[in-house]
């Protein structure tokens, strides 16, 4: 730890780790909150209103947590990647800012709407609320994809002054081909968290004997949201996702699946450890060409092993890359599962009474996170050593006059806060739990009578 960029790696690392924890519940909640609204006003069961209120106090707590969290990573852009903000500013700066104006702006305001407007808008103009706040989250999320996008696969620019990076197109900008795969991907991966938030949180009340009407709502909702979205997940948007990587970085395809050696038929690896010393991959348990197969759609095709490509070129932490993205798909492998077969138990009628089943439930809820984790480590692992790939390397992108023992006093004083603000974020949401729906219910009877 005593190189500078090691440092501002870690510091941006730690940062956007911790506050991507927020954004990806309140994403997938947002439309989650909207399915509720719309029951509501089909049924005219306010039970489905009540659910949406107490889900959308878990939203606003992880909403402000995010934008309490995601500040200073903004600024970070200058305190430790002044070189890359001098040089790519004139193009992720447009993404950037259009997140802030347009996404943030719109989503706050009608969260605002949302929580204190109920008794002032009529039912159908509060489902509005909420729905604006649906595409207020979905539209900041998009810009920030858009961003990284470009960063993976630089497209609509052009080398001006002093080498510095020029939007020539702004609507490659925004249509780039890596941008829709991975934008449907991450936000379907937020559909996952939200729901299986909801579901765990329905099977802690069953299993507690707790706010049982509210809670079989909820198991219901997240049972049925995070089948359809862990099926979305696998294919299109998991495939697609893959095939971008496949074409436009092949090298980092062959690190996420420990493949040294290039062939045709190439096996997937379920298990095995990377050997970078000795080229080759420890004690695996292989599927044959099944990597062919579901790259280039032929079982015979060629894929190109790290043996291949120039050692400069390989991603910088091959063994945390391969196992970031085992434990990703293995997480993902898991939940589908676990969503098949709380759907057909749902299906015939037996979930609520399923006592396994909700545990499974309720003992899921990290997962979700853990998996997105480890997916975002794979997308920004892989791109290593570049910065923005193909053009500039991440050692010609730090702030090169921050010194390590700088950078490092800093991180432990985010480490020191973002704990602070993990308790805090822990009490509010176990308050919140533990109020439940009940107390939405009682000022319904309050109001009315």
């Amino acid at each position: 730890m005593d190189s500078a960029l090691a440092v501002h790696r870690l510091h941006f690392a730690f940062t956007i780790t911790y506050h991507y924890l927020f954004p990806q519940l309140t994403m997938g909640l947002a439309l989650l909150i909207v399915i509720l609204k719309t029951l509501a006003l089909q049924t005219a069961n306010d039970r489905y209103n009540q659910a949406a209120r107490f889900w959308v106090k878990i939203f606003a707590i992880n909403f402000a947590m995010g934008v309490v969290t995601g500040i200073p990573m903004e600024f970070q852009f200058g305190t430790n990647w002044a070189r890359f903000s001098k040089d790519a500013g004139g193009v992720i700066g447009q993404t950037l800012a259009m997140e802030g104006v347009y996404s943030f702006f719109l989503e706050s305001t009608f969260l605002g709407l949302f929580v204190f407007g109920e008794k002032r808008l009529s039912p159908r103009l509060h489902w509005v609320s909420a729905f604006l706040v649906f595409v207020g989250s979905w539209l900041s999320g998009f810009f920030i994809i858009a961003t990284d996008a470009w960063m993976q696969h630089p497209v609509g620019y052009k080398l001006g002054a002093n080498n510095q990076f020029v939007l020539d197109s702004f609507s490659d900008l925004i249509l780039n081909p890596w941008t829709l795969w991975q934008y449907l991907h991450n936000m379907i991966a937020a559909v996952v968290t939200g729901s299986f938030v909801m579901a765990s949180i329905g099977a802690f009340y069953l299993l507690t004997g707790r706010f049982i009407e509210h809670a079989r709502i909820f198991v219901r909702i997240g049972v049925i949201a995070g089948t359809v979205a862990m099926i979305l997940m696998l294919f299109p948007t998991g495939d697609g996702q893959g095939r971008m990587v496949a074409d436009h970085q092949p090298v980092t395809l062959a690190a996420m699946e420990g493949l040294f050696d290039t062939g045709a038929g190439a096996p997937i690896a379920l298990v095995g450890q990377p050997d970078t010393d000795n080229l080759k991959l420890d004690n695996p348990i292989m599927v044959p060409k099944a990597l062919s197969f579901l790259t280039y759609r032929r079982w015979e095709a060629e894929v190109k092993g790290l043996k291949d490509f120039p050692r400069d070129q390989w991603p910088d932490n091959i063994p945390l890359l391969y196992y970031s993205y085992h434990v990703m798909v293995g997480l993902g492998t898991l939940l589908i599962l676990l969503s098949v077969l709380c759907t057909w138990s749902l299906w015939r009628g037996r979930i609520y009474q399923n006592r396994a089943l909700l545990w499974a439930l309720m003992l899921a809820l990290p997962f979700p996170y853990i998996a997105t984790t480890a997916g975002w480590m794979t997308a920004e692992l892989g791109r290593q050593p570049w910065l923005i790939y193909g053009v500039m390397r991440t050692s010609q992108g730090f702030s090169s006059r921050v010194s390590a023992g700088n950078g490092l006093f800093t991180l432990i004083g985010f480490m020191g806060l973002y704990l602070a603000l993990g308790i805090l974020f822990l009490f509010l949401v176990h308050r919140e739990i533990d109020h439940g729906p009940a107390r939405e219910a009682a000022c319904d009877q309050g109001g009315a009578q």
